[in-house]
C-alpha cells in the first residue's frame, strides 16, 4: 500500500527559487528549507533575500550545507558564517553524492559536522539529516548518534525505506518534480505525518513546545607566532590540524 503523501515543505535553492511566498502558503506549505552553503567556500546568492520574502510571508525556515569531501572543518566554517541559522530556524546536513564536487563526506566527518554545528549553536542533537542512499550505504547496522536526531528521507517512491537507525523519516523528499504556485520551476516537495500546527511547533527543535535556547557566543583565541624565514607552522588545535603554511 503506498504511503500517505502529506505536502507541507519545500526546498529550494538558487536553481528554483520562489517568486512568491505568498502564493506558496496559500498553497498549505508550511516551510521552507534553503541551501545555503555547499564545501568550505559556495555561498547560494539568492538565499538572504529568499529568506527575508519566506519570513515576510509568514513561513518556517530553514537552511541546508550540501556537504563533500573536502575538509570538514573548512565546511563547519563556511556554513556558520553564513547561515548562522537563528534559534527559530531549522538545520540541515545534506549528506548525499556530490557528483560535482570533491566526492562524498564520510560517516566520520558528518558525525563531525552534526556535532560541531550543534555546540556552537547550543543545541544538542537538533540538526536535521538530509539522506537517502548514502546514509543506507554508509552507515552499518544501528548507529544511535544518527537515529537520535531527524531523518530527513529522499526516496522518489510511493513505498519509501529508510536506513535502520531512524524508526521512521521526519520530512519524506518524495519529488523532484513537483509544481507550486509561486515557484515557476519544478521543485522538491516534501510530506510531514502530522498536521500544519504539529510541524510548525517541532520545526526548530524536533519538539514541539521546546524553544532553542538562545546560542551561547562562541570563544575566540588570537595566537601571534613569529618564526624565521622558510619554517613551517602547523596549528593544531584538540587533534585537528588547521593551518599549515610556510613563511
Amino acid at each position: 500500500m503506498a504511503e500517505k503523501k502529506n505536502p507541507l515543505a519545500l526546498d529550494l535553492s538558487h536553481w528554483d527559487p520562489a517568486d512568491d511566498y505568498d502564493a506558496v502558503r496559500r498553497e498549505g506549505y508550511v516551510g521552507i528549507i534553503f541551501k545555503a552553503t555547499e564545501g568550505q567556500s559556495y555561498t547560494d546568492d539568492t538565499y538572504t533575500q529568499q529568506q527575508r520574502a519566506a519570513k515576510q510571508a509568514g513561513l518556517c525556515w530553514g537552511s541546508y550545507h550540501f556537504a563533500d569531501a573536502s575538509d570538514v572543518l573548512g565546511q563547519i566554517e563556511n556554513y556558520m558564517r553564513f547561515a548562522a541559522p537563528d534559534p527559530d530556524e531549522l538545520f540541515c546536513l545534506d549528506w548525499e553524492d556530490n557528483p560535482t564536487g570533491n566526492g562524498r563526506m564520510s560517516v566520520d566527518d558528518a558525525k563531525i559536522w552534526i556535532r560541531e554545528v550543534e555546540r556552537r549553536l547550543n543545541r544538542p542533537g537538533q540538526c536535521v539529516i538530509y539522506s537517502g542512499n548514502t546514509a543506507k550505504e554508509q552507515i552499518h547496522g544501528n548507529d544511535p548518534f544518527f537515529g537520535s536526531r531527524r531523518l530527513w528521507l529522499a526516496h522518489y517512491t510511493d513505498n519509501p525505506t529508510w536506513q535502520q537507525s531512524w524508526d521512521t523519516y521526519w520530512l519524506w523528499q518524495y519529488t523532484e518534480t513537483g509544481h507550486v504556485n509561486g515557484v515557476d520551476d519544478a521543485c522538491d516537495i516534501n510530506s510531514y505525518k502530522g498536521t500544519a500546527d504539529q510541524l510548525r511547533g517541532e520545526w526548530a527543535t524536533g519538539t514541539a513546545g521546546e524553544p532553542a535556547p538562545e546560542p551561547e557566543p562562541v570563544p575566540v583565541v588570537t595566537i601571534s607566532i613569529e618564526v624565521p624565514v622558510g619554517v613551517d607552522v602547523q596549528v593544531t588545535i584538540n587533534g585537528d590540524e588547521l593551518v599549515t603554511r610556510e613563511d
